[in-house]
């Protein structure tokens, strides 16, 4: 079975407090965008994983798709071992989500390859399991995300008319790191709110608390956020912990310095990409 596991950004990140746990309870808009990796799960005579694309790094025993099959075999004990493939498309370490939705595509393939007979509720469970980003890749549309990310409401977000442009400095985000600077900001208009206004309106509401901390890490981030706008973005933002920054156009727009950079505070070797909403 070929599955294409897609990637989110994040419309807003508000960190409103840290937990007893250690963990951190957020407010969030997930967005699915349509950058994908490409997931082969197939039957075998042993468990295997092989890989190719971009890097990925730490021990491959830590790999979501990996642990979700573990996951599953604890319940279903007759689940056979299988090889897993994985085409890494999706940019590692730039607030895309894509191990997460590699975790989740797994849980869904196995699911529906060895009629495991999960309920979508079932899923879900699962996937948080795995990490607080999976739940989302489950559902797979526009949803608000408070907790740790994995209480999921339903939110109608249409951008039809607009385009995305997203850009990838290659610069690898630890997001334990980002978590540790970032200050958290209880109060604030809701993102749920916010999201109702018109687009042009999210400039100075919609923020990323992890904006601030990774842009005094990484000041060249804030050039491409401030390149966007100066492109006719009509709102432009970091997505999660960052690296990758994404720009919301109008259809008709061109955007081009960011191909073509001509100052040298800008990335040389980073990534863009398009996609039509």
């Amino acid at each position: 079975m070929i599955l294409f596991p897609n990637c989110k950004i994040n419309l807003g990140l508000r960190i409103l407090r840290k937990r007893e746990d250690g963990y951190h309870d957020l407010e969030t808009l997930f967005f699915p965008l349509g950058i994908k990796d490409v997931l082969e799960i197939n039957r075998s005579t042993e468990l295997t994983f092989t890989a190719y694309g971009a890097p990925i790094p730490g021990d491959e025993s830590t790999n979501l798709c990996l642990k979700a099959y573990h996951l599953l075999k604890k319940d279903f004990p007759t689940l056979p071992p299988i090889h897993i493939h994985l085409y890494k498309h999706i940019p590692i370490g730039a607030g895309l989500g894509g191990g997460s939705s590699d975790g989740a595509f797994t849980l869904v393939s196995l699911n529906q390859q060895f009629h495991l007979q999960l309920t979508t509720p079932q899923l879900l469970d699962y996937a948080v399991q795995l990490g607080s980003d999976c739940p989302f890749f489950i559902l797979n549309t526009p949803h608000l995300g408070s907790g740790r990310g994995e209480q999921l409401e339903p939110i109608d977000l249409d951008l039809k008319g607009s385009k995305i442009v997203l850009i990838n400095p290659k610069i690898h985000i630890s997001t334990a790191r980002a978590f540790s600077l970032c200050k958290p900001t209880p109060t604030g208009p809701s993102i749920k709110d916010i999201i109702r206004q018109p687009i042009q309106s999210w400039r100075d509401t919609l923020i990323n608390d992890f904006e601030e901390p990774v842009f005094r890490m990484h000041p060249e981030l804030r050039t491409i956020k401030e390149t966007l706008y100066a492109q006719g973005a009509l709102y432009a933002a970091l997505t999660g912990s960052g690296s990758s920054l994404f720009g919301i156009f109008r259809a008709t727009s061109s955007p081009e310095l960011l191909s073509h950079p001509t100052t040298s505070e800008l990335p040389s070797h980073f990534e863009k990409f398009e996609l039509s909403c």
